[in-house]
């Protein structure tokens, strides 16, 4: 396995590029990365500034329904900050699919394909499933590795090839080149898989390996294609991402003040 460590120097600008997400405005989210625009979002909207506020708060009135609230709250700005991760590393021959809006979305939590350099030819794909838990290694025995296990079989074949096919589209590919140069991806000797997941405190390299135990079942496949991702926090895991929720809103809160400063002096 190979092991990465994540963090968070700077929670605010994390969150301000996650508000950008919630918006809806990826693209420009990935500007804002690759410090080619400033972090504020490319427009303001109320109805669109109102429905990321909501998702950043946590609904039910009941204890199962606000506990399912919170989850997938999180799950979706711990899948924010997987794309963020991913997106500061990626060339120009690789793509990322982008991260889903909805947090109650299934299928793929995340996807890398990445280009010959030079041919219409896939050389590495990589599946992403990322946990944010306070029972990392319960989610990964349980959760994490079944559904590598299905994609290591191409149980979910059409998926994969369905999403790839759109990302390769990217690269300037039609769609039937694009479709015949996913097929690759169902490929083992093509692909990685990377597990993703909070954990609290411990980082030594003895707290890894039992983080990741059975990483090894998916096997015919060399160590570097199974990566293994730490985001490591000082706190418990739902109060942090609580901290970064009202982050979200804060920089939600300046963008619609920003714009609505900006409509007053386009009408002087």
């Amino acid at each position: 396995m190979t092991g990465i460590r994540w963090t968070v120097p700077k929670k605010k600008k994390l969150a301000r590029v996650i508000a950008v997400i919630a918006l809806g405005q990826v693209h420009h989210a990935a500007r804002i990365i690759e410090d080619l625009e400033p972090d504020s979002a490319a427009y303001s909207h109320a109805e669109l500034v109102a429905a990321a506020r909501a998702q950043m708060g946590i609904r039910g009135t009941t204890f199962r329904q606000r506990l399912a609230s919170r989850a997938h709250r999180d799950g979706f700005l711990f899948e924010c900050i997987s794309w963020i991760a991913a997106r500061q590393n990626l060339d120009a021959r690789s793509f990322l699919k982008d991260p889903h809006l909805d947090a109650t979305s299934h299928g793929l939590d995340g996807l890398i394909v990445t280009l010959h350099a030079e041919k219409p030819k896939v050389v590495n794909a990589t599946i992403c499933e990322d946990k944010c838990t306070a029972m990392a290694r319960t989610l990964f025995r349980r959760d994490v590795l079944r559904a590598f296990g299905e994609h290591h079989a191409n149980k979910r074949g059409r998926d994969l090839v369905a999403n790839a096919a759109a990302l390769i589209r990217e690269s300037g590919l039609d769609g039937t080149r694009a479709t015949k140069a996913a097929a690759r991806v169902l490929d083992p000797k093509y692909r990685s898989y990377r597990a993703a997941l909070t954990t609290v405190g411990v980082d030594d390299a003895h707290a890894r390996a039992a983080l990741f135990k059975g990483y090894s079942k998916l096997d015919g496949i060399e160590q570097r294609q199974r990566i293994g991702v730490t985001f490591v926090i000082d706190s418990h895991v739902r109060r942090w991402f609580d901290g970064l929720a009202r982050h979200v809103i804060a920089a939600l809160d300046d963008f619609e003040q920003q714009f609505a400063a900006n409509d007053e002096d386009d009408d002087v």
